[in-house]
């Protein structure tokens, strides 16, 4: 058996499950969503995972392009793991849903609860709590894996009723708007120029002009220039200088950039 995991990652929380999930599974390895902007995507493996965040209650614009271009032979076993801060909402269901409409299925989709990454709303929290996530994460990943090798028909897990109401609302109204909300990005006195930013982006979304960064309305909300930013100098709004940068302490930045871009050559 062969498997393919397909991952969208800014802050290295879905690379790092991914690569966990890869070190238990047979012939696996890891691909970047990033690396296929164009054309369909015909994986050959017997087992394909597509593991990526979860984006305003919601699956974000690039993972959810990739998921429409997708296409497995029948006999494929198709599985997800959406990676969040602990509100899943009705992403593996909308994930489903569009598989559906495609005439693929999603045998099986969970939910990983990891240190949130969303540093607008504040850092990701103590490390006693982030050290219990991880915990949490890693046991459950080996029961994914188990759960993989055995091709396993089911869970599709979701967040309570709640969740589900509320939060896919708001992700239907803001969904559009996402792309736009790198306005709210700037640098302070500390920015060299140095493009990390640019590199970082899975979206291809920052380029370096003049010396500084400059968004081009591509924007995912993945924070992966601000979180990796050496200097600290990147800011979203009037309140991260206060909160303590994050991205997943396994993963290096030369990780990160590699999945984001494909190389040259």
């Amino acid at each position: 058996m062969t498997t393919t995991l397909y991952v969208y990652t800014g802050t290295g929380n879905s690379l790092w499950a991914a690569r966990t999930l890869a070190a238990s599974l047979p012939n696996a390895e890891v691909a970047a969503m990033a690396h296929h902007r164009e054309g369909p995507v015909r994986p050959a493996a017997d087992v394909v995972g597509l593991v990526f965040p979860v984006h305003m209650w919601g699956i974000p614009h690039r993972p959810l392009e990739f998921v429409r271009r997708l296409e497995l032979a029948p006999t494929t076993y198709l599985f997800a793991v959406a990676v969040n801060a602990g509100q899943v909402s009705r992403t593996l269901v909308q994930l489903r849903e569009e598989l559906a409409a495609r005439s693929l299925r999603l045998n099986a989709g969970y939910s990983l609860e990891m240190p949130s990454n969303y540093i607008p709303w504040g850092g990701p929290g103590p490390a006693e709590e982030m050290e219990r996530r991880f915990g949490a994460a890693r046991t459950k990943l080996a029961d994914i894996a188990q759960r993989t090798a055995r091709c396993d028909q089911g869970p599709i897990e979701q967040g309570p009723l709640w969740q589900r109401v509320a939060f896919t609302g708001i992700y239907k109204l803001t969904f559009g708007k996402v792309p736009t909300l790198d306005r709210g990005f700037h640098v302070d006195e500390r920015c060299n120029g140095c493009g990390t930013c640019e590199r970082v982006c899975p979206s291809g979304n920052v380029a370096i002009v003049g010396g500084r960064p400059r968004w081009s309305g591509r924007c995912e909300q993945c924070l992966a220039c601000l979180q990796w930013c050496p200097s600290k100098a990147l800011q979203y709004g009037k309140k991260t200088s206060r909160y303590e940068r994050y991205h997943h302490p396994e993963v290096r930045l030369a990780d990160v950039v590699a999945m984001a871009r494909p190389a040259k050559g």
